[in-house]
């Protein structure tokens, strides 16, 4: 053998044991991993994948498991019930070792949905500065599933993730709805809670349902089908990338405000005699700007006082409309290319001089309507001192292009956030699930129940650990802009959130008093994650006498032109908050609904009004934005906007 065919052979050997390595060792699940959280008082299973009949040996809190991996590699370990406790080491031996540190048993809560449940703590620091600094709390954990779609099978495990507990740097990625639910369950428990946080801002309620269950539902199943043609996501995305390009390269090739690089509209010198005067905030539909696509510029002089110069500053500038670049005395401060997010610049402490500034906004619209949304903060703030930019502005149009269609958003199409985000989670125990979505779902209100229903039974079927805890957020108040084009969707979509509460080991947090109007974003995470955890109390730890929800409308019995009106969950009575009873309806054999005068009688809530004479049905708060919505029980929850005729 000649020396060249020896280290050819010594090479191949080397290669084949460093591969024969690769494949022997024992690999785990993202969730599987230091400081996780395991669920108590259920067998847990442990799982991964390692060479084909290789012995996997664990050891955990002084016991010891074997199993011998199938012919694929698979392998799995059941462990029996434990206590709540930890922190424990689990320590896995196959070809290789590997070790769990920080191991907590305890209650485990997947969370999911949209943007609501996915607002961070982070991203509402302003509003909960003190439960940030003081959220230390190693038995409060929090995993982040990477946002993930597929549409031809599932996945079987995460991209990437870990496992964090709260403190205050970790706790502002936790989901806020859920920090909160988790710090008062451990505050009335003392035992360690773990949430796994998968959710998709805008996805679709069948974007998060199995393909086994979505057929039930025709035009879904179709849907999902087309999208298995290979590379047929990666191509519709190539095209809307270059689609979206071109607009804003039309829309910056054409702005009026740019063309002359010597005059740019962000230079204060530039003379505004010819731009008009609007006031703001308010939307371009409420202005001669009307329905427009394209560009605006805005502009105001400001004058700003002796206290606020050479200190750093903050400009607030609410929401707007799609895209804004915001330039102060000349100079660039920031931009943001979402209309959801807030506008929050940081100035530096020379930017501001005392007496006349300016401020420019360049604003694009793109797709529907432009505009500052009302309600929100237009200010700058520095030290004690607030200027604020409410008012009149100067505006002129730079440019007018046709809309920007939609581009193809994987979280709508159904099965796909199920198959990559859901799928890898099931073998994980839990406790149950939070839920918070629906927003997307509004304008397909009628069918959301069997949906909704579905989607809850296809969960509970894949995790196989029966009728686990399924509570849920019925949707806040809000208005959209155009309210008139939503035929009060919000309002059947609740109606259909209340009906669901039939479905067995629900609960349902009922929030129609602390949404926003003017935000489908409202930042009251604190109420809303409490109220999610005393539905829980209820649903999923046996508490039998807690007031666990506010009023629930249970029946109605017609005297004469008076309505009784009979409610469950009242605890300590019925309550009308801040003075009468309002928003409520009644209607006749014509179905045309009045107000009506509703007043609290012996525990029930009598309903009457001059224009009925021979009522057949009442309504309550039954409106996107139900203003005044005031029925309470003693204990502060609100009563769920209802109808006495649902049509469901």
């Amino acid at each position: 053998m000649n020396k060249y065919s020896k280290q050819k052979k010594i090479i191949t050997a080397l290669i084949f044991i460093f591969y024969s390595g690769l494949f022997a060792q024992v690999k785990l699940p993202k969730l599987i991993s230091d400081s996780m959280v395991l669920q108590r008082d259920t067998k847990i299973k442990i799982w991964g994948w390692a060479s084909a009949n290789e012995e996997v040996t664990i050891q955990f809190i002084g016991s010891t498991y074997h199993t011998i991996t199938k012919a694929n590699g698979e392998w799995e370990v059941y462990l029996p019930e434990l206590k709540a406790g930890g922190p424990y080491v689990m320590k896995i031996d196959a070809s290789n070792s590997i070790t769990i540190n920080d191991v907590l048993v305890g209650d485990v809560w997947v969370c999911s949905g949209q943007s609501n449940m996915g607002m961070t703590v982070g991203a509402l620091r302003n509003v909960y500065p003190n439960e940030i600094n003081n959220s230390e709390n190693k038995f409060i954990r929090h995993f982040s599933v990477p946002v993930t779609y597929n549409f031809t099978g599932r996945e079987k495990d995460l991209k990437f993730g870990r496992w964090q507990y709260a403190d205050p740097k970790n706790v502002r990625s936790f989901t806020a709805s859920g920090y909160f639910f988790a710090k008062k369950i451990y505050d009335i428990y003392k035992i360690p809670i773990g949430l796994i946080n998968a959710n998709l801002g805008g996805s679709s309620a069948e974007a998060w349902i199995s393909e086994e269950a979505i057929k039930s539902f025709p035009k879904y199943y179709e849907n999902a089908s087309r999208f298995k043609i290979p590379n047929l996501i990666d191509k519709i995305n190539k095209q809307d990338d270059e689609r979206v390009k071109s607009w804003y390269r039309l829309v910056r090739q054409t702005d009026e405000g740019l063309k002359d690089p010597q005059n740019v509209w962000s230079d204060p010198k530039i003379s505004t005699s010819d731009w008009e005067t609007v006031k703001l905030p308010k939307y371009w539909t409420e202005t001669r700007l009307g329905n427009m696509n394209g560009v605006v510029w805005f502009r105001k002089e400001m004058n700003v006082p002796n206290s606020m110069i050479g200190k750093s500053a903050l400009l607030s500038l609410g929401r707007i409309f799609d895209v804004d670049s915001v330039f102060i005395n000349g100079k660039f401060v920031g931009t943001t290319g979402s209309q959801y997010a807030p506008r929050n610049y940081k100035l530096p402490a020379d930017l501001l001089k005392a007496g006349a500034n300016t401020i420019v906004i360049r604003d694009i619209s793109n797709i529907r309507h432009g505009g500052f949304v009302p309600g929100k903060q237009y200010n700058i703030i520095a030290g004690n001192d607030t200027l604020s930019l409410e008012g009149e502005w100067k505006y002129k149009i730079g440019a007018v292009v046709e809309p920007l269609e939609d581009r193809l958003f994987t979280g709508k199409i159904p099965t796909g956030l199920f198959n990559g985000m859901i799928a890898p989670l099931t073998n994980y125990r839990i406790k149950g699930a939070l839920w918070y979505q629906g927003e997307s779902n509004t304008s397909r209100a009628f069918e959301h129940y069997n949906l909704f229903k579905l989607l809850i039974s296809d969960w509970r079927n894949n995790w196989q650990q029966g009728n686990f805890p399924f509570i849920y957020v019925q949707l806040p108040n809000f208005v959209e802009v155009n309210e008139e084009t939503t035929q009060n969707d919000w309002a059947f979509f609740r109606e259909s959130q209340l009906k669901a509460m039939e479905i067995p080991n629900t609960g349902m947090a009922v929030t129609i008093d602390i949404g926003q109007y003017n935000d489908i974003h409202p930042v009251n995470k604190k109420d809303v994650g409490y109220r999610l955890a005393l539905a829980a109390q209820k649903a999923a730890y046996g508490e039998k006498n807690i007031v666990y929800s506010g009023p629930i409308y249970k029946m109605m019995k017609i005297d004469g032109s008076k309505v009784i009106l009979t409610f469950t969950n009242v605890g300590g009575g019925l309550v009308a908050k801040n003075g009468e009873l309002k928003c409520f309806e009644i209607c006749g054999i014509d179905s045309k609904y009045y107000p009506a005068k509703a007043k609290i009688e012996n525990g029930k809530i009598i309903v009457s009004s001059d224009e009925v004479i021979a009522p057949i049905a009442v309504r309550y708060a039954w409106a996107n934005n139900p203003e005044g919505a005031n029925l309470y029980n003693r204990e502060g929850l609100p009563a769920s906007p209802f109808r006495t005729n649902e049509l469901y």
